[in-house]
């Protein structure tokens, strides 16, 4: 195989499972899921017990989002800029590979609404916060949180300091 091929191949192979899609009924509990399993362990030990509380109040955390390589993230981003029509606006929905917190495990999308409100109500307690005003579905962790309550929101991902290469 050239190497024009195998980058062809490369670029067109299937991202799946394996790279970090999510496949529907996804848990914070399933470990055979490397979006994930790959989640950065503090990340998802408060997720957990998170999860734990809600399901007590009869909520359900379902993980649209996790971990993924940098090749998801990178056909992510590329898909976005085609959506937005430019760098710029794509960068207020999706980071590169080289800024996601989803590529280094510090970042979850979850749902549903009834997940979403409750942590917006309880997830500091936990160290979980919505990171960014324009996606209700983005949490990390911030442990300080528990103390101090989650800190300001950024309107959109193209204002934080941690997504400038």
């Amino acid at each position: 195989m050239t190497e024009r091929e195998a980058a062809r191949t490369t670029a067109h192979r299937v991202l799946g499972v394996a790279d970090g899609a999510v496949p529907a009924g996804t848990t914070v509990f399933d470990d055979g899921v490397p979006a994930v399993a790959n989640l950065a362990p503090a990340l998802l030990g408060a997720l957990r017990r998170a999860a734990t509380a809600a399901a007590d109040d009869g909520v359900a955390f379902a993980v649209n989002g996790g971990w993924r390589s940098p090749d998801y993230q990178s056909r992510l981003r590329r898909r976005a800029v085609s959506r937005y029509g430019s760098e710029t606006e794509a960068a207020r929905w999706v980071a590169t590979p080289e800024t996601s917190p989803h590529v280094s495990g510090d970042a979850v999308d979850l749902g549903p609404g009834t997940a979403r409100a409750w942590l917006s109500e309880h997830g500091a307690g936990y160290g979980l916060c919505q990171v960014y005003r324009n996606e209700p579905w983005h949490y990390e962790l911030r442990p300080e949180a528990a103390e101090h309550g989650c800190p300001p929101m950024y309107p959109d991902p193209s204002h934080d300091p941690r997504m400038r290469p």
